[in-house]
């Protein structure tokens, strides 16, 4: 599936992604610098995403864990998800 990436000067980059791969390994593998320092362990928040909210309303519920670990997160928002949940 096509995954559109923007970038810090909103520049657009287009990867391609199998089903079922976390959002940030498919970032890395493609050569995308995005931080997740604790390495996909749940353990941090420096993969949070900010989504539009009609976005945000489509994707899964998040889990508890998922909120303890955005309460760290800088400029949190009410559309904060970690990156390495989503497939």
């Amino acid at each position: 599936v096509p995954i559109i990436y923007l970038g810090p000067s909103n520049e657009e980059k287009e990867v391609q992604a199998e089903v079922g791969m976390n959002l940030l390994d498919v970032a890395h593998e493609n050569n995308i610098e995005l931080e997740g320092a604790c390495g996909g362990e749940l353990a941090c928040a420096t993969c949070h995403l900010i989504f539009p909210q009609e976005i945000y309303d489509t994707l899964p519920e998040k889990v508890e864990e998922e909120d303890d670990m955005l309460d760290l997160a800088f400029e949190l928002t009410e559309t904060c998800v970690l990156f390495l949940l989503l497939w």
